[in-house]
């Protein structure tokens, strides 16, 4: 049974913020999501301030509005990269998973992805999920989780209780 996912996009960019920088990666996410019936109901451009971050985070997760909070930027090794923080201090749940296919899948296309910081997890019956900050980042990461999520968020949602064995 297909059923829309509802997702929140935010990118997080001191610049994109002040509306010094065009937000290319927001706009890539929200053309992907199409691939799985998704359909962005939020749309945030925040700066990189972990307080912000977790904040915002944590009012969508708890809004009950969405079913996937896609966040992009912040999660490299500079000072002011946050988000991976941000979300685990917001978090119920860790999903190490995902991250970790993210991280494999695009270690096959540049190793620099062994540098990424990005976390999975779930607040309420909310999945967020931390891609990097480039367009093009963003697809690859994007592309290797995305054919996995509607089943991530249809069991959160309650709709499959139990796994057929093989």
């Amino acid at each position: 049974m297909k059923f829309i996912i509802k997702i929140a996009v935010i990118t997080i960019s001191d610049k994109g913020s002040k509306g010094e920088r065009v937000d290319k990666s927001g706009e890539v996410i929200k053309k992907m999501v199409k691939m799985i019936e998704g359909k962005v109901v939020e749309y945030e451009i925040i700066p990189d301030e972990r307080e912000i971050i977790a904040k915002e985070l944590k009012m969508i997760a708890d809004s009950n509005k969405v079913d996937l909070i896609l966040t992009t930027g912040g999660t490299g090794f500079a000072e002011r990269d946050v988000t991976p923080e941000a979300t685990f201090d917001i978090i119920e749940k860790e999903v190490p998973g995902i991250p970790e296919k993210i991280r494999a899948d695009t270690m096959e296309i540049t190793e620099m992805s062994a540098l990424s910081r990005a976390k999975a997890g779930i607040r309420n019956k909310t999945l967020i999920v931390n891609l990097p900050g480039s367009p093009k980042a963003v697809s690859e990461c994007l592309e290797s989780v995305i054919d996995i999520l509607p089943h991530g968020i249809d069991i959160l949602r309650g709709n499959v209780t139990e796994h057929k064995k093989n």
